[in-house]
């Protein structure tokens, strides 16, 4: 299992940050919702508690399978900092990682994920694989999972019920 946070109390501080970028993850995996993407929002927080970089799902629109929420806000990072080593920074991501995005994860050193609804069909940090304790990982890649899931999760739901009516 990747090296877990533990959950921290609801009124403390931290959760509260945790709750704060979550939120605007949730947002921006809104509006991905609204043009046919799938819900997936992802905010990339700098050292100074400060949003650095930014996406929600592009695959449809941009034609392109990697167009993830986290690869995006990992690209943008990297062309900002012009460094790909992003152990400072916090990724908050509406929907636990897939395969490539958790590999790309670890590839980039980040310091923190945070991730709302597990995946029970392509997580790959917890749910179906464990990709940053796997053998082929260099990064001990530190994970919380679950801020507020149940949000994340009726949000990805809703939009999928509406997709099939």
């Amino acid at each position: 299992m990747p090296y877990d946070v533990p959950p921290p109390p609801l009124d403390n501080p931290v959760y509260l940050n945790h709750r704060r970028w979550m939120l605007r993850a949730l947002e921006l995996a809104e509006a991905a919702g609204a043009v046919g993407e799938v819900p997936v929002g992802a905010v990339l927080v700098g050292p100074d508690n400060e949003v650095f970089a930014e996406a929600a799902n592009r695959r449809e629109r941009d034609h392109d399978p990697t167009a993830h929420a986290e690869i995006l806000a990992l690209r943008q990072a990297g062309q900002r900092l012009q460094n790909w080593h992003l152990n400072d920074y916090r990724l908050y991501v509406t929907l636990e990682p897939c395969p490539m995005c958790a590999g790309a994860i670890v590839h980039a050193r980040l310091g923190l994920l945070v991730y709302g609804t597990d995946d029970p069909k392509t997580g790959a940090v917890r749910s179906v694989l464990n990709v940053p304790d796997g053998p082929a990982s260099n990064h001990r890649l530190m994970v919380q999972g679950g801020v507020l899931a149940s949000s994340c999760q009726q949000q990805l739901q809703n939009w999928f019920h509406q997709r099939r009516q």
